[in-house]
């Protein structure tokens, strides 16, 4: 990947980045490239914190990375202090790049005894819902993804509209996709959308990633309704959806596309297409062609059609493991339970872990909340 940098810089398309300056881009990616260099002068394959919170800067940082032989570690420079002291207590960065505790830091810290592939890329899983960990995931893993996603959807060029952090595995695939496809990235806030300041350009040639708050939210504002139906394909995920809400957006005509994955598949591994979703299904489609899906029972037998069970993965895009551990094994078993219908379709049922025994039955939070939804007497619900 090394000459990464200097492919953006002879592309010679200026106009790739929408919602930013190309040219700040480059510049800015170029003093980082310098600084690692400099780095790297004084000892091998340096370790980078990222956590700039201007999109701009965070792109930069992460294209001058992974131009050089070096570690980065993705991370969400709106951390609390207990968050960041997760952080170091695994990693010693040589580098720092954001904010980290609200300080604006760019700081030389000793290197740690830890050896990782060089070139690797940590994207952070976990945060305020748990333990912070770090999926190992290397430029091949992430570019297997995008080759899945250009092939399940038969588009060459992906155009990625992202309101979705660039920290986080969706935000940062839709960089990934449009960079490595020729494609074009906007880059907008959501609270900028949501305000009712819709960009100008043409929705039907790009892919938009939400999660379900996030679509919930626009379906309340008429105009951009009328402006989400227009996008090629709504992409869905980061947490289970509701019956309401699909219904709703299914009604509305958006091309919405639910889909499954996860940070250590470098996002989804299976997808329902909005042709699929507007004719009734509510699945999570097909698996993309880089990843294999499997369920299994207790015993570690594989299940047949509409059995409910354990999903184990294998995936090109698999992570290589957690920091700083690599792990041996070609693919995870997952905590979520779920069967492949007689379509072929994914089906997810809920968690392993959430599951309530009671009366003999087997009771998953995510049915009762739905059953509560639909009653229309409360405005959200969970259950624990």
């Amino acid at each position: 990947m090394a000459s990464l940098l200097e492919a953006i810089k002879k592309s010679g398309d200026l106009h790739w980045l929408i919602g930013g300056d190309s040219g700040e881009l480059v510049e800015l990616a170029e003093q980082f490239y310098l600084e690692i260099i400099e780095q790297s002068s004084q000892q091998n394959s340096p370790r980078i914190i990222l956590a700039e919170s201007k999109p701009i800067r965070f792109l930069a940082g992460f294209i001058a990375a992974c131009s050089v032989d070096c570690s980065i570690f993705l991370c969400n420079p709106f951390w609390e202090e207990g968050e960041w002291q997760q952080v170091f207590d695994i990693i010693q960065p040589d580098i720092i790049w954001g904010e980290v505790q609200n300080q604006k830091i760019t700081a030389i810290i000793p290197n740690s005894e830890f050896r990782i592939p060089n070139s690797s890329i940590m994207i952070p899983t976990g945060g305020s819902s748990g333990k912070i960990r770090f999926a190992i995931h290397t430029w091949d893993t992430l570019s297997a993804s995008v080759r899945g996603f250009q092939t399940y959807f038969q588009s060459q060029q992906i155009n990625s509209f992202c309101v979705l952090p660039l920290y986080h595995v969706s935000g940062l695939m839709q960089f990934m996709r449009s960079l490595t496809s020729g494609g074009k990235l906007a880059i907008f806030p959501f609270k900028t959308i949501e305000s009712g300041v819709i960009p100008d350009l043409d929705p039907e040639d790009f892919f938009i990633s939400l999660v379900p708050t996030q679509l919930q939210r626009l379906l309340q504002i008429p105009n951009l309704v009328d402006w989400l139906a227009q996008f090629q394909t709504v992409l869905l995920g980061g947490a289970p959806a509701w019956q309401e809400l699909l219904d709703r957006a299914r009604d509305s005509k958006v091309r919405l596309a639910p889909t499954y994955g996860m940070t250590e598949t470098a996002s989804q591994i299976a997808t329902l297409k909005p042709e699929d979703f507007l004719q009734g299904y509510n699945s999570c489609g097909r698996v993309l062609p880089h990843a294999q899906i499997k369920i299994i029972n207790s015993k570690h037998e594989i299940l047949n059609f509409n059995e409910v069970g354990t999903i184990c993965i294998q995936a090109k895009s698999l992570a290589l493991g957690y920091y700083p551990d690599l792990l041996e094994q070609v693919e995870i078993q997952v905590d979520d339970l779920g069967y492949i219908d007689d379509r072929g379709y994914l089906n997810i049922v809920g968690r392993n872990s959430h599951k309530i025994i009671t009366g003999g039955e087997n009771v998953y939070p995510c049915e009762v909340e739905a059953a509560i939804r639909v009653t229309q007497l409360v405005d959200d619900i969970v259950v624990i």
